[in-house]
Protein backbone atom coordinates (compact mmCIF):
# COMPACT_ATOMS: atom_id res chain seq x y z
CA UNK A 1 0.00 0.00 0.00
CA UNK A 2 1.11 3.41 -0.99
CA UNK A 3 2.73 5.67 2.06
CA UNK A 4 1.37 9.29 2.09
CA UNK A 5 2.72 12.38 4.15
CA UNK A 6 1.72 15.73 4.65
CA UNK A 7 4.80 18.54 4.14
CA UNK A 8 4.39 21.81 5.01
CA UNK A 9 7.42 23.23 2.44
CA UNK A 10 9.19 26.42 2.71
CA UNK A 11 8.75 26.79 6.29
CA UNK A 12 10.67 25.94 9.34
CA UNK A 13 7.11 25.52 11.67
CA UNK A 14 3.83 23.52 10.90
CA UNK A 15 1.30 25.33 9.31
CA UNK A 16 3.30 27.80 7.54
CA UNK A 17 5.10 27.40 3.89
CA UNK A 18 3.04 25.50 1.55
CA UNK A 19 1.34 22.23 2.16
CA UNK A 20 2.32 19.32 -0.27
CA UNK A 21 1.44 15.73 -0.53
CA UNK A 22 3.51 13.17 -1.05
CA UNK A 23 2.51 9.48 -2.21
CA UNK A 24 5.42 7.00 -1.97
CA UNK A 25 4.45 4.43 -4.51
CA UNK A 26 5.21 0.64 -4.36
CA UNK A 27 4.42 0.48 -8.11
CA UNK A 28 2.94 2.26 -11.19
CA UNK A 29 -0.03 4.02 -10.52
CA UNK A 30 -2.98 4.45 -13.26
CA UNK A 31 -3.34 8.42 -13.88
CA UNK A 32 -6.98 8.87 -13.24
CA UNK A 33 -6.11 7.44 -9.73
CA UNK A 34 -3.52 9.74 -8.92
CA UNK A 35 -5.46 12.56 -10.06
CA UNK A 36 -8.37 11.38 -7.62
CA UNK A 37 -5.87 11.28 -4.77
CA UNK A 38 -4.94 14.50 -5.79
CA UNK A 39 -8.07 16.19 -5.80
CA UNK A 40 -9.02 13.96 -2.39
CA UNK A 41 -5.89 15.86 -0.29
CA UNK A 42 -7.03 19.15 -2.16
CA UNK A 43 -3.65 20.61 -1.86
CA UNK A 44 -1.96 23.41 -4.60
CA UNK A 45 0.02 19.62 -5.48
CA UNK A 46 0.55 16.20 -4.27
CA UNK A 47 3.45 14.66 -5.53
CA UNK A 48 4.17 10.98 -6.53
CA UNK A 49 7.38 9.25 -6.20
CA UNK A 50 8.44 6.21 -7.76
CA UNK A 51 11.43 3.96 -7.15
CA UNK A 52 13.31 3.83 -10.58
CA UNK A 53 16.72 2.16 -9.89
CA UNK A 54 19.47 5.47 -9.12
CA UNK A 55 16.61 7.96 -9.54
CA UNK A 56 12.86 8.40 -8.70
CA UNK A 57 10.29 9.22 -10.72
CA UNK A 58 8.55 12.36 -9.41
CA UNK A 59 4.48 13.70 -11.33
CA UNK A 60 2.70 16.70 -9.61
CA UNK A 61 -0.88 16.61 -9.61
CA UNK A 62 -3.14 19.81 -8.64
CA UNK A 63 -6.87 18.53 -7.41
CA UNK A 64 -7.65 19.31 -11.57
CA UNK A 65 -4.67 18.33 -13.79
CA UNK A 66 -1.21 17.53 -13.83
CA UNK A 67 1.45 20.54 -14.19
CA UNK A 68 4.96 20.46 -15.35
CA UNK A 69 7.20 21.87 -12.52
CA UNK A 70 6.37 22.68 -8.76
CA UNK A 71 8.86 23.22 -6.70
CA UNK A 72 7.54 22.96 -3.21
CA UNK A 73 6.14 19.43 -3.55
CA UNK A 74 9.77 19.02 -4.81
CA UNK A 75 10.74 19.99 -1.60
CA UNK A 76 8.68 17.90 -0.01
CA UNK A 77 9.50 14.87 -1.48
CA UNK A 78 13.26 15.56 -0.71
CA UNK A 79 12.31 16.02 2.61
CA UNK A 80 10.28 12.77 3.16
CA UNK A 81 12.80 10.52 1.37
CA UNK A 82 15.72 12.56 3.58
CA UNK A 83 14.20 12.31 6.44
CA UNK A 84 11.45 8.72 6.61
CA UNK A 85 13.86 7.09 4.17
CA UNK A 86 17.20 7.86 4.87
CA UNK A 87 18.22 8.77 1.43
CA UNK A 88 21.42 9.82 0.73
CA UNK A 89 21.97 13.49 -0.43
CA UNK A 90 21.55 14.08 -3.46
CA UNK A 91 18.42 12.74 -5.10
CA UNK A 92 17.82 12.53 -8.47
CA UNK A 93 14.35 12.97 -9.85
CA UNK A 94 13.26 12.57 -13.46
CA UNK A 95 10.29 14.35 -14.42
CA UNK A 96 8.34 16.41 -17.54
CA UNK A 97 10.94 19.49 -16.84
CA UNK A 98 14.14 16.67 -17.07
CA UNK A 99 16.40 15.49 -14.31
CA UNK A 100 15.76 17.40 -11.17
CA UNK A 101 18.16 17.48 -8.01
CA UNK A 102 17.62 17.84 -4.52
CA UNK A 103 20.50 17.85 -2.04
CA UNK A 104 21.11 18.97 1.68
CA UNK A 105 23.02 21.87 2.51
CA UNK A 106 23.25 23.93 5.72
CA UNK A 107 20.72 26.58 4.56
CA UNK A 108 18.57 23.49 3.69
CA UNK A 109 17.34 21.45 0.95
CA UNK A 110 18.37 22.94 -2.57
CA UNK A 111 17.07 22.49 -5.81
CA UNK A 112 18.59 22.61 -9.08
CA UNK A 113 15.59 23.84 -11.31
CA UNK A 114 15.77 25.07 -14.88
CA UNK A 115 15.99 28.68 -15.51
CA UNK A 116 13.12 30.11 -17.37
CA UNK A 117 13.67 33.82 -19.37
CA UNK A 118 10.21 36.06 -19.30
CA UNK A 119 9.50 38.55 -21.99
CA UNK A 120 8.53 41.81 -21.87
CA UNK A 121 4.43 41.32 -23.17
CA UNK A 122 1.18 43.50 -22.95
CA UNK A 123 -1.47 42.88 -20.43
CA UNK A 124 -4.41 40.11 -21.54
CA UNK A 125 -7.77 42.47 -22.13
CA UNK A 126 -9.14 42.31 -18.40
CA UNK A 127 -5.80 41.39 -16.56
CA UNK A 128 -4.93 44.42 -14.62
CA UNK A 129 -8.65 45.06 -14.09
CA UNK A 130 -9.46 41.61 -12.80
CA UNK A 131 -6.53 42.49 -10.00
CA UNK A 132 -8.36 46.16 -9.35
CA UNK A 133 -5.27 48.17 -10.92
CA UNK A 134 -5.14 50.21 -13.42
CA UNK A 135 -1.80 50.30 -14.42
CA UNK A 136 1.53 47.97 -13.69
CA UNK A 137 5.56 48.90 -13.49
CA UNK A 138 6.13 46.29 -16.03
CA UNK A 139 4.04 43.06 -17.70
CA UNK A 140 6.11 39.88 -18.36
CA UNK A 141 5.22 36.48 -20.13
CA UNK A 142 6.65 33.48 -19.94
CA UNK A 143 4.97 30.85 -22.23
CA UNK A 144 1.23 30.94 -20.44
CA UNK A 145 2.15 32.51 -17.64
CA UNK A 146 1.96 36.38 -16.85
CA UNK A 147 4.29 38.46 -14.39
CA UNK A 148 2.69 42.06 -13.25
CA UNK A 149 5.63 44.17 -11.39
CA UNK A 150 4.13 46.46 -9.19
CA UNK A 151 6.31 49.33 -7.10
CA UNK A 152 6.22 48.09 -3.71
CA UNK A 153 5.23 45.46 -1.10
CA UNK A 154 2.52 47.06 -0.14
CA UNK A 155 0.73 46.82 -3.11
CA UNK A 156 1.22 43.28 -3.97
CA UNK A 157 0.26 42.47 -0.35
CA UNK A 158 -2.79 44.26 -0.94
CA UNK A 159 -3.82 43.34 -4.72
CA UNK A 160 -7.16 41.32 -4.47
CA UNK A 161 -8.47 39.63 -7.68
CA UNK A 162 -11.49 38.70 -8.95
CA UNK A 163 -11.05 35.23 -9.66
CA UNK A 164 -13.81 34.45 -11.98
CA UNK A 165 -12.42 37.25 -14.18
CA UNK A 166 -9.47 35.45 -13.93
CA UNK A 167 -10.75 32.24 -15.48
CA UNK A 168 -12.08 34.00 -18.39
CA UNK A 169 -8.40 35.10 -19.17
CA UNK A 170 -6.36 32.93 -21.62
CA UNK A 171 -3.62 32.65 -18.66
CA UNK A 172 -2.34 29.61 -16.71
CA UNK A 173 -0.90 31.75 -13.96
CA UNK A 174 -0.18 35.20 -12.54
CA UNK A 175 2.48 36.07 -10.09
CA UNK A 176 2.95 39.52 -8.92
CA UNK A 177 5.44 40.53 -7.87
CA UNK A 178 7.74 44.10 -6.47
CA UNK A 179 11.21 45.21 -4.72
CA UNK A 180 10.57 43.81 -1.02
CA UNK A 181 11.45 45.63 2.40
CA UNK A 182 14.02 43.25 4.15
CA UNK A 183 14.28 40.92 0.89
CA UNK A 184 15.53 41.42 -2.74
CA UNK A 185 11.69 41.06 -3.63
CA UNK A 186 8.11 39.84 -3.05
CA UNK A 187 5.38 37.98 -5.02
CA UNK A 188 2.14 36.83 -4.84
CA UNK A 189 0.75 33.53 -6.95
CA UNK A 190 -2.56 32.88 -8.98
CA UNK A 191 -3.36 29.91 -11.13
CA UNK A 192 -7.53 29.92 -10.48
CA UNK A 193 -7.79 27.43 -14.29
CA UNK A 194 -5.36 24.36 -12.96
CA UNK A 195 -7.60 24.85 -9.64
CA UNK A 196 -5.65 26.70 -7.23
CA UNK A 197 -6.90 30.16 -6.76
CA UNK A 198 -3.34 31.52 -4.42
CA UNK A 199 -0.52 29.04 -3.97
CA UNK A 200 0.37 30.04 -0.62
CA UNK A 201 4.76 29.31 -1.38
CA UNK A 202 5.59 28.79 -5.50
CA UNK A 203 9.03 27.26 -5.74
CA UNK A 204 8.57 26.81 -9.41
CA UNK A 205 7.66 30.50 -9.71
CA UNK A 206 10.73 31.41 -8.66
CA UNK A 207 12.65 30.28 -12.16
CA UNK A 208 10.67 33.27 -13.50
CA UNK A 209 11.08 35.65 -10.86
CA UNK A 210 14.92 35.02 -10.14
CA UNK A 211 16.08 35.81 -13.80
CA UNK A 212 13.65 38.94 -13.87
CA UNK A 213 15.12 40.04 -10.69
CA UNK A 214 18.63 39.31 -11.53
CA UNK A 215 18.26 41.61 -14.96
CA UNK A 216 17.03 44.22 -13.20
CA UNK A 217 18.70 44.26 -9.55
CA UNK A 218 22.21 43.18 -11.47
CA UNK A 219 22.83 39.95 -8.84
CA UNK A 220 22.17 36.52 -9.05
CA UNK A 221 21.51 35.65 -5.37
CA UNK A 222 18.33 36.73 -3.41
CA UNK A 223 15.98 36.27 -0.41
CA UNK A 224 12.38 36.35 -1.38
CA UNK A 225 9.43 35.92 0.19
CA UNK A 226 5.97 35.35 -0.55
CA UNK A 227 3.20 37.03 0.91
CA UNK A 228 0.28 34.72 0.91
CA UNK A 229 -1.45 34.32 4.21
CA UNK A 230 0.98 31.22 5.27
CA UNK A 231 3.79 32.78 3.67
CA UNK A 232 7.03 31.56 2.89
CA UNK A 233 10.61 32.76 2.24
CA UNK A 234 13.31 30.96 -0.24
CA UNK A 235 16.70 31.43 -1.12
CA UNK A 236 16.94 32.12 -4.43
CA UNK A 237 20.57 31.99 -7.17
CA UNK A 238 21.10 31.80 -10.64
CA UNK A 239 24.12 30.04 -11.45
CA UNK A 240 23.87 29.61 -15.84
CA UNK A 241 20.73 28.29 -17.03
CA UNK A 242 19.80 26.88 -13.40
CA UNK A 243 18.07 28.45 -10.66
CA UNK A 244 19.03 27.01 -6.96
CA UNK A 245 16.28 27.36 -4.79
CA UNK A 246 16.95 26.88 -1.15
CA UNK A 247 14.36 25.82 1.82
CA UNK A 248 13.07 24.02 5.04
CA UNK A 249 10.08 21.29 5.20
CA UNK A 250 8.06 20.11 8.08
CA UNK A 251 6.43 16.69 8.10
CA UNK A 252 3.12 17.37 9.55
CA UNK A 253 1.06 14.16 8.95
CA UNK A 254 1.61 10.54 8.25
CA UNK A 255 -0.48 7.96 6.47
Amino acid sequence: MPSIFHVDAFASEPFAGNPAAVCLLEKEAPDAWMQNVAAAMNLSETAFLLREEDHWSLRWMTPAAEVDLCGHATLASAHVLFTERAHASPIRFSTRSGVLEAARTNAGIQLDFPARHSEPADPPAGLLAAFGLSEAVAVQRFRRDVLIVLDTEDAVRAVDPDYRALLAIDVRAVMVTAPGQDVDFVSRFFAPSVGVDEDPVTGSAHCVLGTYWSERLGKTAFQAAQLSKRGGRLGVELQGDRVLLRGHAVTTLRG
